[in-house]
């Protein structure tokens, strides 16, 4: 991942209705191998960089959001191009509006974002092979053991802001 928040990262929608930039690198990318996941993508995984919501910025059009299940229970909120459907983030109800979880397949180049963990392993399909070096937990994770300090101190701002 890069470092230093002087980074940025372009993305959008498939049609290009939709162009957003992140101003920052993100708090953490996780690589989700849910059976919900791998549903409501349609693949093996979804793979989402957390953000600070006021750390995007809307370059063109908007999204539409829509309202749907979880399998928390709790939901969780997608921002959808009206025109060509593609998901481009979620809020979910632990974060609300506050974080963003951005689809890096919709970034201009994902390959700057690649996962800092694999989550909800235990029902990764068989044929996805994880790399060795990078950490995977069969379902979620304690933030304190994964996350580097400078996105433990952005979140206890964010949260402190939330209060």
């Amino acid at each position: 991942m890069d470092s230093g928040n002087a980074v940025s990262f372009d993305g959008a929608c498939t049609c290009g209705a939709v162009r957003y930039r992140m101003t920052s690198k993100p708090l953490f990318v996780h690589c989700c191998h849910c059976s919900w996941c791998q549903r409501e993508t349609g693949s093996a995984f979804a793979l989402n960089a957390m953000i600070e919501s006021d750390r995007v910025v809307l370059l063109q059009g908007e999204p539409e959001v829509i309202n749907t299940p979880s399998n928390s229970g709790k939901g969780q909120r997608i921002a959808r191009c009206p025109s060509c459907r593609i998901a481009l983030w979620s809020h979910y109800a632990g974060a609300g509006d506050a974080v963003r979880f951005m689809r890096v397949g919709t970034l201009k180049e994902p390959g700057r974002l690649p996962p800092d963990i694999h989550i909800f392993t235990s029902t990764r399909l068989p044929w996805v092979v994880l790399p060795p070096d990078q950490p995977a937990v069969p379902e979620f994770y304690d933030l304190k053991t994964y996350w580097p300090p400078e996105s433990l101190e952005r979140r206890r701002a964010l949260l402190a802001k939330l209060r």
